[in-house]
């Protein structure tokens, strides 16, 4: 029994003795943070035993990248922006469990501030679910870290005239607006720019992340500034299999029509015009996400020269059919010219058996006059004439002609396609004005 009552009596003095240093921690901050503010003025920058200017450490990590926008020339990206400087106001006596001095959002207004923006942003936001997204924590030797959370859509100017083979560049500044270099410089921490493992790109491969120093001028004033560069490899998967190959199968199609008949003529006519709409249409739709510029893109050159193979498909189908048809015109007149010149012949044949009188048989044959022969020589050409071969010939010189297109246009379609992967896969734009 006197056992219990001791570990009753030992519990109580410790649970006790935690809330009198919970109290007195509390009292020591609550001091501390009085004792800082109370003759500090957050409208002036911090200033250095040189007298130089402050420098502020920059460090960014990346959660994702989202929402790139060609037709806008924008991306969305959502980041913690983290910032360190040495403030000489703000140092204290070190206190023995404490770390560092974790100021709340009300606090933190208090204290000055570096006023780093971002020039090329459109529109940004901080995160405030389920409180404001920042964080400060002050060191006893003056040290200030700095953190935020924020997401924003910020301006890219993509270069699209290796789309859809193309990597973009993206370039990021960020530069104090009112500070210059004597009073404010900003310069980029060890770990500079990293990126969260889990983020994923749509539509894009994340390769390179450099950074720089970019200072500014301004109508001859200083700003210092800093920037940093990542690029983006497009992943071609979806167009390959949405644009590229739809599209070869498409001219494919266009090139049956030279293995139809000439004479078969609705169904030449009608696979001309569906192979020449649907590529209309195809080409349409591919550049419905894409901004107008004013130079030319990898898949216009792709889209038009599909264009034009299914369309001089169709042209060449139209120049066998008139190729035909003249050549039946001229059948036609070949083949009535022999039938009037045959009705002649044998009336003028009606009428000489009608002048000469009769004779005995065994009477030997008068002389030919010169009109018989006359005729003679009229009627034995065209005696002779083979109107089924002519037939057979004028038809050859349209069939010929699709004969030839049969290995001519795959052809021409095979040496386009190695000019255009070869030279769009091995060009770089980067550094050629657009």
């Amino acid at each position: 029994m006197c056992y219990r009552l001791w570990i009753l009596f030992c519990l109580f003095l410790n649970v006790n003795s935690q809330e009198n240093i919970t109290a007195n921690d509390q009292n020591v901050r609550k001091k501390l943070i009085g004792g800082l503010f109370s003759e500090y003025d957050a409208r002036l920058a911090p200033t250095t035993a040189s007298g130089g200017s402050t420098n502020v450490s920059v460090q960014i990590f990346i959660l994702s990248i989202d929402s790139i926008s060609e037709t806008n020339m924008d991306f969305s990206t959502s980041m913690y922006l983290r910032q360190s400087w040495y403030d000489s106001r703000l140092m204290y006596t070190p206190i023995e469990g404490m770390r560092s001095l974790e100021l709340d959002s009300n606090s933190m207004l208090k204290v000055w501030i570096p006023d780093l923006h971002i020039p090329s942003e459109k529109k940004a936001t901080v995160h405030s679910v389920t409180v404001p997204n920042k964080l400060m924590h002050v060191y006893p030797d003056g040290r200030i870290q700095y953190s935020l959370r924020i997401s924003a859509t910020i301006k890219c100017n993509f270069d699209l005239r290796k789309f859809p083979l193309d990597t973009q560049h993206c370039s990021v500044e960020m530069e104090s607006y009112g500070y210059t270099t004597d009073t404010l410089r900003f310069e980029w921490d060890s770990k500079s720019v990293s990126k969260s493992k889990n983020m994923r790109i749509p539509q894009f491969f994340l390769q390179d992340l450099t950074t720089s120093q970019c200072d500014k001028t301004y109508y001859g004033v200083s700003y210092s500034c800093v920037s940093f560069e990542f690029s983006m490899k497009r992943s071609q998967g979806y167009y390959i299999t949405q644009v590229f190959i739809p599209s070869c199968l498409i001219v494919f199609l266009s090139w049956v029509s030279f293995w139809l008949d000439i004479d078969a003529v609705p169904a030449r006519i009608s696979l001309g015009l569906l192979t020449v709409l649907t590529m209309t249409t195809q080409s349409a739709g591919s550049r419905n996400n894409l901004p107008k510029v004013s130079y030319l893109k990898a898949i216009d050159v792709w889209m038009a020269s599909c264009l034009g193979f299914v369309f001089l498909a169709l042209v060449q189908f139209a120049y066998v059919n008139v190729l035909s048809r003249v050549e039946k015109r001229r059948k036609t007149k070949t083949i009535g010219t022999i039938a009037v010149g045959r009705m002649m012949a044998g009336a003028a044949a009606t009428q000489q058996l009608a002048k000469i009188p009769s004779k005995d048989p065994e009477a030997p044959d008068p002389p030919e006059t010169k009109e018989e022969a006359r005729k003679r020589s009229f009627l034995e050409p065209l005696k002779q004439l083979n109107l089924g071969k002519i037939m057979n010939a004028d038809r050859e010189k349209a069939r010929n002609v699709d004969r030839i297109s049969r290995y001519l246009f795959p052809v021409a379609f095979l040496i386009f396609n190695i000019v255009y992967w070869f030279v769009y896969v091995f060009w770089d734009p980067k550094n050629e004005p657009q």
